[in-house]
């Protein structure tokens, strides 16, 4: 199989605030070392791919705010690589400006789509995985392919994907798609993972270029034609403006809503890779080493007593953190806030935030704070 027809794409537009204080908006997660391994979680992604993908293939969209930010964390990338939205408008317009973007230069591309934030502890399965994706999606003009991963428990913050059962193909753990369901009750997300049918979307794609452009033709005939009838001018010195009038005339919606949900030859391969989307601090906290009262410490200095359950995060290598009767708390420090949660209300972070801004006491857009990479 040849490998220069594969292509990534790699999303990198989002703010991140469920991951507040670390994470703002004008240095979102994918831009933060949230592993304290030196690395972004933009780097690692890039490189999870760069591995068995020419770099010369990997594209980024990302916000416009973001550009010199995404080009000093990738600095392999060229300008043409890095795409801009001038606002988030959801995944399929972002899946469809970079389509457009790659089948102007290679009109028998098979792409793979990730989020630019998510972890992946098996990069040797990842990448095995991935590839043989890539294959299949390379061989089926008419396949739309997601990736699922197995459940070790019932999680209410991800969708799922139930396969057909009935449905063989050449491929092991490769099945046709039978529904999906959005973020499930703490009740059917169990009887999800006791029916062993139903795996977690990953929010990971793979397609050859012809058979999402079809897609995108009989599912969002709009947005497809939005994009189409401005090809001469995306692939131009007017890209950046031609964006933005599109962007101003398309709807915001989902990849999963907009086409893979209603899509007929939907595929999904079952996968087990170590995947996490770390969405939030409790996602940090379930994948990191913890002591024997179950303490998930990432700050250089502390000492806890009678505490349990609880993450602690902070970048200052200086300051000494000492906790005491804490238990099945967030706590998370940076030069200008400090975060006390329990652990069961950080889904109250986002509304935190907002209600902030409301009040004035953070403004995310203007965040002097050094960006760390």
């Amino acid at each position: 199989m040849d490998k220069k027809n594969f292509y990534c794409v790699i999303m990198a537009g989002g703010i991140g605030s469920r991951f507040w204080p670390a994470s703002r908006e004008d240095n979102p997660k994918q831009f933060i070392d949230i592993l304290g391994d030196g690395q972004s979680l933009i780097q690692k992604t890039y490189n999870r791919f760069r591995r068995f993908i020419p770099k010369e293939n990997i594209f980024v969209v990302t916000g416009e705010r973001y550009r010199q930010l995404t080009a000093e964390h990738l600095p392999e990338l060229t300008p043409q690589q890095i795409l801009t939205e001038p606002f988030g408008r959801n995944t399929a317009p972002c899946i469809a400006y970079a389509n457009k973007k790659i089948k102007f230069l290679n009109a028998t591309a098979t792409i793979v789509v990730s989020p630019a934030d998510h972890l992946v502890s098996n990069e040797e399965q990842f990448q095995e995985d991935i590839v043989t994706g890539l294959e299949f999606a390379t061989k089926n003009n008419d396949a739309l392919l997601t990736l699922g991963i197995k459940p070790d428990h019932p999680n209410t913050g991800y969708g799922y994907i139930q396969i057909d059962k009935e449905t063989k193909t050449s491929i092991e753990n490769l099945y046709k798609v039978k529904t999906f369901t959005e973020k499930p009750n703490l009740e059917l997300a169990k009887k999800f993972v006791q029916l062993g049918e139903f795996y977690w979307n990953s929010g990971m794609f793979i397609w050859n270029i012809n058979a999402i452009e079809h897609a995108f033709e009989v599912y969002l005939p709009e947005m497809n034609f939005a994009f189409e009838e401005r090809l001469t001018d995306i692939n131009s010195d007017h890209e950046t403006e031609t964006i933005l009038d599109i962007y101003n005339n398309i709807k915001s919606i989902s990849i999963d809503y907009g086409i893979m949900e209603k899509a007929n030859k939907v595929f999904v391969l079952c996968t087990d890779f170590g995947w996490s989307d770390l969405g939030t601090w409790a996602s940090l906290y379930a994948i990191g080493d913890k002591d024997s009262d179950k303490n998930n410490i990432r700050a250089k200095k502390s000492a806890l007593y009678d505490t349990k359950d609880t993450i602690l995060f902070s970048q200052n290598k200086k300051k000494l953190y000492v906790l005491k009767g804490m238990d099945n708390f967030i706590i998370v420090d940076t030069d200008d806030a400090l975060l006390i949660l329990p652990k069961q209300e950080e889904q109250s972070i986002k509304q935190i935030v907002g209600d902030l801004k409301l009040k004035k006491l953070i403004n995310t857009n203007h965040d002097n704070r050094k960006n760390k990479h």
